[in-house]
């Protein structure tokens, strides 16, 4: 395997592509600040053979010792999580928050996930197979016992940095970026990237993660940001253009959902889905991998789920499925 790619981004900063192989995302950026009392892990990548050689050759090439290496986790999705439990030492603290770490340890969320799907309208031959291929499912880590869990506003030293936690829900319920005022660097985990938007999606009825998003968004455009350091791709320095491109793409697709339910409605979020535009090589939907449809539904709803916050749509059970329509 080749040397993993490691760069020095300020004094004792370091970022390393931990590869994703087979995903469109490539591979996850993991960060971290060495020192000699004790070194910091930002996001770890998944629990993957390739993912696992390459955070071994980083502990390697940067001399980390395991017994002085803590980990901070910006959320719960597999790509960030999944080899905590494989690099934790008996002295190490795992940061991680509150809302995630409770999902995390839900004993039964994807049979509450599985249930949801079929509700709105995934049809029920494909759910149980969709749910066995998830990465998320196939690929879940061990839950370390002991997360330290942080909340909004504290603070964290590693070596000549103060890193603020700031909390950001969206992308996942508990989703928290770290922030380093005095250099003003943001740690924007999936929150804030480059080139690529961000998945916002839900299948739990009583949340509104699309409306947390355009709240921690605008919270984060508030703030003194020179450098992005994200969880995946380039780093950028331009916080606020790139944050006013996301919220101006998710107000498109809000029009695009009440276009399709104008025409279309009452429908299920898999059928909003389906009508939706989507940047897939793919001649149609019935032409999307089974997963795809899943985060594509997913994302639906997400926007359904805003617009309903808003008054604009509403729902109609038709049996034990649910359809929406644009409001009278």
């Amino acid at each position: 395997m080749a040397a993993t790619i490691i760069e020095e981004i300020k004094p004792a900063l370091y970022r390393a592509e931990i590869p994703l192989p087979g995903n469109p995302l490539k591979a996850t950026n993991s960060y971290i600040i060495k020192d000699e009392k004790r070194n910091l892990v930002i996001d770890t990548g998944m629990k993957r053979s390739a993912c696992r050689e390459a955070m071994r050759d980083v502990f390697e090439q940067l001399a980390l010792d395991p017994e002085k290496t803590d980990f901070f986790v910006t959320h719960m999705h597999i790509d960030h999580i999944g080899l905590v439990d494989e690099f934790v030492a008996s002295s190490s603290v795992v940061y991680f928050n509150r809302p995630d770490a409770e999902i995390l340890n839900h004993k039964n969320i994807w049979g509450m996930i599985l249930a949801m799907t079929e509700r709105h309208g995934f049809p029920a031959e494909m759910v149980k197979m969709a749910v066995g291929s998830h990465p998320g499912k196939h690929y879940e880590p061990k839950k370390p016992e002991d997360f330290t869990l942080v909340e909004d506003g504290d603070i964290i030293r590693y070596g000549c940095y103060e890193l603020h936690c700031i909390m950001t829900p969206g992308h996942s319920p508990g989703h928290t970026c770290l922030y380093e005022p005095e250099q003003k660097l943001l740690f924007s985990g999936d929150h804030i990237l480059c080139d690529i938007t961000p998945n916002i999606t839900t299948w739990l009825d009583e949340s509104d993660p699309l409306g947390d998003y355009f709240r921690s968004l605008d919270r984060v455009w508030t703030m003194s940001v020179k450098l992005v350091l994200p969880g995946h791709r380039r780093i950028f320095t331009d916080c606020r253009k790139r944050i006013e491109e996301l919220k101006e793409h998710h107000h498109q697709r809000l029009e695009e959902v009440m276009a399709i339910l104008r025409e279309a409605g009452p429908v299920s979020a898999f059928d909003v889905a389906s009508r939706m535009t989507w940047d897939l090589v793919a001649e149609g939907w019935d032409d999307f991998p089974l997963m795809q449809k899943w985060f594509a539904t997913g994302e639906a709803l997400a926007h359904i789920r805003h617009l309903e916050y808003e008054g604009k749509i509403r729902r109609e059970e038709q049996g034990k499925k649910l359809v929406f329509k644009l409001a009278d």
